[in-house]
């Protein structure tokens, strides 16, 4: 893996374009503009494409979103340094690497297991020190609930009751939802008296969340 001068210089490019997408927050700008995100995009032939804004498959019918959804999900969730973060897709590892880069205890679970075992010596190369899981993240982690923030990666037809009651009074959950092309982004905020307040952030394309036993309601 090698990261040349002129991925560098690619890099700095996408910066200038999220921060002209409205991505405002300096520190997620910051990881971004660190990350090698070429490494994160298993076909070799796309690595020219990859500080382009656009979302590229990773296999197993899955792909790395683009960096401004990316950085748009990691500002909705208000990020600090040392904040518990749940994720919910880990992916190629990209948004889970940002989050790490920010500071963030992170998380993941990962229910593609071609992806889980490609991504987990990935990460631990780079030294991006994250917990990583194998599993049904509609389940969540309630071994190790709560947590400050959750950040779901992929289309949900609804939102999961378990990951609310996974979610720290103050915290943060922040989800796509909807079953047709594209999907709701919206930011759950859990209030103290264990009630929530939600908010509706635009449209979004994700690839759904896998069909399976926990989507039955």
């Amino acid at each position: 893996m090698i990261d040349t001068y002129r991925h560098k210089g690619q890099r700095k490019k996408l910066v200038e374009v999220l921060r002209k997408k409205g991505i405002s927050d300096e520190k997620i700008l910051n990881a971004i503009n660190e990350l090698p995100r070429h490494f994160f995009i298993p076909d070799s032939a796309l690595h020219q494409y990859a500080y382009e804004d656009q979302a590229f498959p990773i296999g197993a019918g899955q792909t790395i979103s683009q960096p401004y959804t990316v950085a748009f999900q990691t500002q909705l969730l208000e990020i600090s340094k040392g904040d518990k973060v749940l994720e919910i897709g880990t992916g190629s590892g990209y948004q889970a690497a940002v989050l790490f880069k920010l500071g963030a205890k992170v998380f993941s679970i990962e229910r593609q297991k071609a992806l889980f075992d490609k991504t987990k010596p990935l990460l631990e190369k780079m030294g991006i020190k994250i917990k990583m899981f194998f599993g049904d993240g509609y389940k969540g982690l309630p071994a190790f609930a709560p947590f400050d923030k959750i950040l779901i990666t992929a289309a949900a037809p609804y939102i999961p009751q378990d990951l609310l009651d996974q979610l720290k009074p103050g915290g943060i959950l922040v989800i796509p939802v909807g079953e047709g092309e594209t999907q709701v982004m919206k930011k759950i905020i859990k209030k103290a008296d264990g009630t929530f307040e939600e908010k509706d952030y635009g449209l979004f394309k994700f690839v759904p969340m896998l069909k399976n036993k926990a989507f039955e309601k």
